[in-house]
């Protein structure tokens, strides 16, 4: 344990939570550099006649059938249909590119400081930056960005091109910093997000939580390689750009298409349940031991699904209720309290039934996983299970 601005860090827990991302981007991060590495043995005639214009039709083509799936399997989610929406325009977008580099030699992005273009090459890929940026923001704050609002949001963007195209100002600072700082605002929504998960869910394995880990590192990456090819031109470079594009895109549209909507779901259970006589919006101090005493018998902890609004059972109160009255009565997420039933019981299972393998202790007391189970139990008690038993 450590201080960081007086705050403690517990390193080991650190790491646990995120290991898995930290390898994300390490091999992420060397694909990036040997494909720039190996782009350089690219010949430059085989790589604009071949290697370019399939690395554009593979983006046109990933484009369309990702819209045709968000569109054919939409089944009322509002964020497929402006993911479809947002693959067609990129697929527009594209086209356009490929008419224009190959028919009339403009380049999106490329040239130097001395070419007119070059800071209007900035604006363009900020641009597309923009549309990845959709994605995340839908899911961090559902509701919130509106076509309207995603127009008036890149709207500066646009302006500040448009000043340092036609008026004699360098604002290229301005205009790089301006995906950077929406780059910045979905960073702080990440703790946000995690925090109304585990205020509603017991377990973020199906809801994978830290998908959002994952795509901001490739945006990042993506930038940073974007960057790198506007400052430093060199044509071949443009297939590891080309190639990023397609892995967020394609990823982008599996985690749409199969990851689970938690904000729908419990939408959906709210309206429900305001419409049943027995909904109240208050808290009664007789809720604390009635929840106890339901949590001992009839552990519904053992249940790898149970969630928050299972709660509805014996505390008749709306979703926002049921929250504070787990931060408040026990000071800490709803997925926290829940673990630290599971972990008592595992305890008890590990005491009573020394024989039993980690795994059946592990379904037995409602985690997911012996990964899971290992992680929590270690951050619970300080000790492994097997080093515990």
């Amino acid at each position: 344990m450590s201080k960081i601005f007086g705050v403690d860090v517990n390193w080991r827990h650190l790491w646990l939570d995120y290991r898995s991302e930290v390898c994300f981007a390490v091999i992420l991060c060397a694909l990036v550099v040997f494909s720039y590495w190996a782009a350089a043995f690219i010949p430059e005639d085989f790589f604009e006649t071949f290697i370019n214009p399939a690395q554009y039709v593979a983006m046109i083509v990933v484009c369309l059938f990702g819209a045709f799936l968000m569109y054919r399997h939409h089944e009322g989610i509002e964020m497929r249909r402006s993911w479809g929406t947002v693959l067609l325009i990129w697929a527009l977008i594209e086209i356009v590119l490929l008419i224009l580099r190959y028919s009339y030699g403009f380049m999106a992005v490329g040239g130097t400081p001395d070419d007119p273009l070059y800071n209007t090459s900035l604006t363009i890929g900020n641009m597309l930056a923009w549309l990845l940026f959709i994605y995340p923001s839908q899911v961090l704050r559902p509701g919130w960005l509106t076509w309207s609002k995603a127009c008036v949001v890149v709207l500066p963007m646009i302006i500040t091109g448009a000043i340092d195209y036609f008026v004699p100002a360098n604002l290229i600072y301005i205009i790089m910093l301006y995906p950077i700082a929406i780059f910045c605002l979905l960073c702080r929504h990440i703790r946000k997000y995690r925090r109304w998960c585990e205020d509603n869910f017991s377990s973020m394995d199906n809801i994978d939580v830290q998908w959002i880990v994952r795509y901001l590192i490739m945006l990042a990456l993506l930038g940073l390689s974007f960057y790198f090819i506007v400052f430093w031109y060199v044509p071949n470079r443009m297939f590891t750009q080309q190639w990023m594009f397609l892995l967020i895109l394609g990823y982008s549209t599996e985690q749409i298409l199969f990851r689970r909507d938690p904000w729908e779901e419990l939408l959906k259970a709210d309206e429900i349940f305001e419409n049943t006589p027995a909904a109240v919006n208050t808290v009664s101090p007789a809720y604390k031991e009635a929840f106890e005493q339901w949590m001992e018998e009839a552990k519904p902890y053992l249940n790898p699904n149970f969630q928050l609004d299972d709660l509805r059972r014996v505390l008749p109160m709306n979703r926002t209720y049921l929250s504070n009255f787990v931060n408040n009565e026990y000071g800490c997420s709803f997925y926290q309290l829940v673990n630290r039933y599971r972990v008592a019981e595992a305890k008890r299972l590990m005491t009573e039934q020394p024989d039993l393998k980690i795994q059946d202790i592990a379904d037995r007391c409602g985690f997911s996983s012996r990964r899971v189970f290992s992680q929590i139990f270690t951050r619970e008690t300080g000790a492994t299970p097997t080093e515990w038993k």
